[in-house]
């Protein structure tokens, strides 16, 4: 695409809320309130909720109108890869971390991107869902030209659960690093 035409989007842009297609209302809701701490701001019976951080409108819609009863789709399928939800500090990425150890939820990965830290997981709905914090910008990994220079090495889950003074030992975790 020819980029002279367009500017770039504003830099102040944000992505807003996502919207999720789930096959029960009420273990999604177990699973983003209960295990994750969102609060509901608004619900439909059992077709829709909005749940939120902060008392904002709403960060995720949840809803059976198309999939009520359904199977996630198949591997090999396009749709979202995964929701990521960025935590303020470090110390409430590892709040979340013993919040979801705590309720059994199985990690698929866990990765140091440095210019992040971010544990992955799956919803009831076989949706990825990253949980992560920024690291601050001039802590970022740079080349010696300046470039960004991520990369993904393995997160310590006990060294960030140490944040949170918790003397549950982390799990060992399904696969290794999840690239970004």
């Amino acid at each position: 695409m020819d980029t002279t035409k367009h500017p770039p989007v504003d830099p102040q842009v944000r992505i807003g809320h996502v919207h999720l297609k789930v096959a029960d209302l009420d273990r999604a809701l177990r699973f983003y309130c209960g295990v994750l701490g969102f609060e509901i701001t608004q619900r439909y019976g059992s077709q829709a909720a909005f749940v939120s951080a902060g008392g904002y409108h709403h960060h995720i819609g949840l809803n059976t109108w198309e999939s009520q009863g359904g199977s996630p789709p198949p591997p090999g399928s396009t749709g979202l890869y995964h929701t990521a939800i960025l935590y303020p500090t470090r110390r409430a990425l590892a709040v979340a971390l013993r919040r979801v150890l705590e309720a059994g939820v199985p990690l698929d990965g866990a990765a140091d991107h440095g210019v992040s830290e971010a544990l992955y997981l799956r919803d009831p709905d076989d949706n990825g869902v990253e949980l992560y914090w920024d690291r601050p910008p001039e802590q970022w990994p740079r080349t010696p030209a300046g470039e960004l220079a991520m990369f993904t090495r393995r997160l310590d889950l006990n060294g960030l659960l140490k944040e949170v003074e918790v003397a549950t030992a982390a799990p060992n975790v399904k696969d290794g690093p999840k690239d970004l």
